[in-house]
């Protein structure tokens, strides 16, 4: 239906990839993976013609409508929510005009047999097969439909864009999208504006739904069910596998076992003819031999191996300044936006080293909470924060604390006081975080969402606070980052509140649960495994085949040494040894018989001793002596294999 071929991306002479090809087809369901900055959602905006690619090209049919979710967006809509989603339908009106103009074309045209009335009718008919799919009556109840499955309630419908943040916002975009019924649907990160409930329906959604479908997104449990195929951008190149994310993640660890099996042998391989050119090009009697492998080295296609990019943050939380026992605590604390409460009479309370989870659907007060705890919000009641407390605030929506203008070097160079505020303790704090010496001076307005969530965390590493608020901190960050995080956050030994949809991240790091709820909040005694076993009635997604209270490791390939191991490696330092010292003794016979050789040719060229009698036994010594050559130069061979192979188990 669509191809890609050979697409390229250049920035500054650097390449970010070049000559990817791949095919999307009818109801495929493709995710897209690969570490933050590869060009996943660059892809995504070449697809859908935002961007153009710097080389290659995109064949997208003329009946083919694509649909693009970005990552972010702006909105300055002022209609409520109802009519904003309704917008949605206007392409019909459109599809109606083009249908109109297209029947009066061919009322005109006698040309009936040439291609392009063919092509004519051909759209005609798809453009008919399209509006025949839309009901007008029944347009306002596929979108309170679409509305409530995605989280809003009947009473925000009438409600203006405005008085919506924009993870809202977006999810209204993302139902209109869903309503065009695209053929072709691209959705980036689409999870990170959804609770668990609304994300549960959007699996469901998609079970039916009838286009192609490429998302990008760091939930592997969303992939798994919603995805039947994987591409993957590694080092610039594509990898595409007919399997969901987990399948995955196990054929890739296959693959690049046989790539590095089949790298090393090959450069084991080369390593042996090199060194055999390297110790016989000198000499007459292998000069054949020297050529022949010399040739067969220029023709051999060399293996690649994508060895994974191992890159990943690194970062520890400064130790935390010792705080009073009560940190936070509230009293009849209530919130509304006009005539819609959002939190009332809300007693509240946070104790020093407490590591609190604040949990439930979206809209039920949990980052307005913690906006009025950062003041960002007013309020109604008391709110007091103890004494001293130093606060380290990561918010949802980056692009609300991150000036855009500004460089990646000038948003910590502006707040680094101290021993930080040294150019070169700046450069290793960004470098730490992957930003590499050509990223510091990219503006904040050209950063991908990874790089965004990235610096939000750098930057608070600059000042030692002793309560940690992070606000969705998941978001935009890839498994190897999330992960880094959680044991960064494991060793914070100050206070903790985390506001996350994502439950395996949260596994482990938290011993008290708030649910927000339209009647209050629940306070629950515990991590997060314990609160979803109190609510094993509710629709909450279940973790699935993961042990409880764990928090699930990579598995190392790195094998344990036996108690042996050391006996075992001496040993096989002494057979290096050993090797070594033949492999110098027939180097040294094979010298002492070329000279043998070289003597006796230079006797042979004599043209006296030519035509005497014993010329007939130097010639018989001639050949004994090249077999023998040949002899030690096997040897040498076999035990250059040996030696490679022992140094291998170095």
């Amino acid at each position: 239906m669509i191809s890609v071929s050979n697409i390229g991306v250049n920035y500054s002479g650097e390449y970010l990839f070049r000559n990817l090809s791949f095919v999307i087809n009818k109801k495929d369901r493709i995710g897209l993976v690969g570490k933050n900055g590869v060009g996943k959602s660059t892809i995504l905006k070449i697809i859908a013609g935002v961007n153009k690619p710097h080389e290659g090209s995109i064949d997208v049919p003329a009946d083919v409508e694509i649909a693009y979710l970005p990552q972010e967006m702006k909105f300055e809509a002022e209609r409520n929510i109802l009519d904003e989603t309704m917008k949605a339908f206007e392409h019909v009106n459109a599809m109606k005009q083009e249908i109109d103009k297209i029947n009066d074309e061919l009322a005109t045209r006698e040309d009936y047999e040439s291609d392009s009335y063919m092509e004519l009718i051909e759209h005609l008919n798809h453009l008919l097969e399209k509006l025949n799919l839309y009901d007008e009556e029944k347009n306002e109840g596929e979108v309170e439909k679409i509305l409530l499955g995605l989280g809003f309630k009947r009473s925000d419908f009438d409600r203006a864009m405005s008085e919506f943040s924009g993870g809202w916002q977006m999810r209204v975009e993302l139902a209109k999208l869903i309503l065009k019924r695209p053929e072709v649907l691209l959705l980036d990160e689409p999870t990170n504006h959804l609770d668990i409930e609304s994300i549960i329906w959007l699996e469901d959604y998609f079970k039916n739904f009838e286009g192609a479908l490429i998302l990008i997104s760091h939930d592997r449990m969303f992939l798994d069910h919603v995805t039947k195929r994987t591409v993957e951008i590694i080092h610039g190149k594509v990898y595409d596998y007919k399997v969901a994310y987990s399948k995955f993640v196990e054929l890739r660890e296959e693959r690049l076992e046989q790539q590095e099996s089949a790298f090393k042998n090959q450069q084991k391989y080369i390593k042996q003819q090199e060194r055999f050119i390297e110790r016989f090009r000198a000499k007459n009697t292998k000069a054949k031999q020297v050529q022949s492998k010399i040739k067969q080295l220029e023709k051999l296609d060399l293996v690649e191996f994508d060895d994974q990019d191992d890159s990943h943050i690194q970062f520890n939380f400064p130790p935390a300044p010792r705080s009073p026992q009560l940190v936070i605590e509230s009293k009849s604390l209530s919130k509304s936006y006009g005539e819609k409460k959002i939190l009332e009479d809300l007693d509240f309370k946070a104790l020093r080293g407490e590591r609190l989870a604040f949990v439930g659907k979206n809209g039920m007060g949990k980052s307005t909470l913690v906006k009025m705890i950062v003041g960002e919000t007013d309020f109604d009641g008391e709110l007091k924060i103890g004494n001293d407390i130093q606060i380290g605030y990561y918010a949802q929506v980056q692009e609300q604390s991150l000036d855009p203008e500004l460089s990646v070097f000038e948003v910590i160079e502006n707040e680094a006081t101290g021993e930080w505020a040294k150019i070169n303790r700046i450069r290793a704090l960004l470098g730490s975080f992957l930003f590499k010496a050509d990223d510091i001076e990219k503006k904040v307005k050209v950063l991908s969402g990874g790089e965004k969530s990235r610096l939000a965390l750098a930057r608070l590493l600059l000042k030692e606070n002793n309560l940690l608020i992070l606000d969705e901190p998941t978001n935009h960050l890839d498994m190897s980052a999330k992960e880094i995080l959680k044991n960064a956050l494991n060793n914070y030994n100050g206070t903790l509140i985390l506001v996350s949809h994502d439950r395996q991240f949260l596994q482990g790091l938290t011993n008290k649960t708030f649910e927000f709820k339209e009647n209050g909040i629940k306070e629950h005694i515990g991590d997060i495994d314990e609160f979803l076993d109190f609510h094993k009635a509710e629709n909450f997604r279940q973790f699935e085949g993961e042990t409880k209270n764990k928090v699930q490791t990579v598995k190392s390939k790195t094998k344990e040494k036996s108690p042996n191991q050391y006996l075992i490696d001496k040993e096989n330092k002494k057979k290096l040894q050993r090797v070594q010292k033949e492999i110098s003794k027939v180097e040294k016979r094979i010298d002492e018989l070329e000279e043998d050789l070289k003597e006796l040719e230079e006797r042979l060229s004599d043209p006296e001793v030519a035509k005497s009698p014993e010329s007939t036994e130097l010639f018989h010594e001639h050949a004994a002596i090249k077999r023998k050559i040949d002899q030690k130069v096997n040897a040498w061979e076999e035990l250059e294999e040996e030696k490679l192979q022992l140094e291998e188990l170095k």
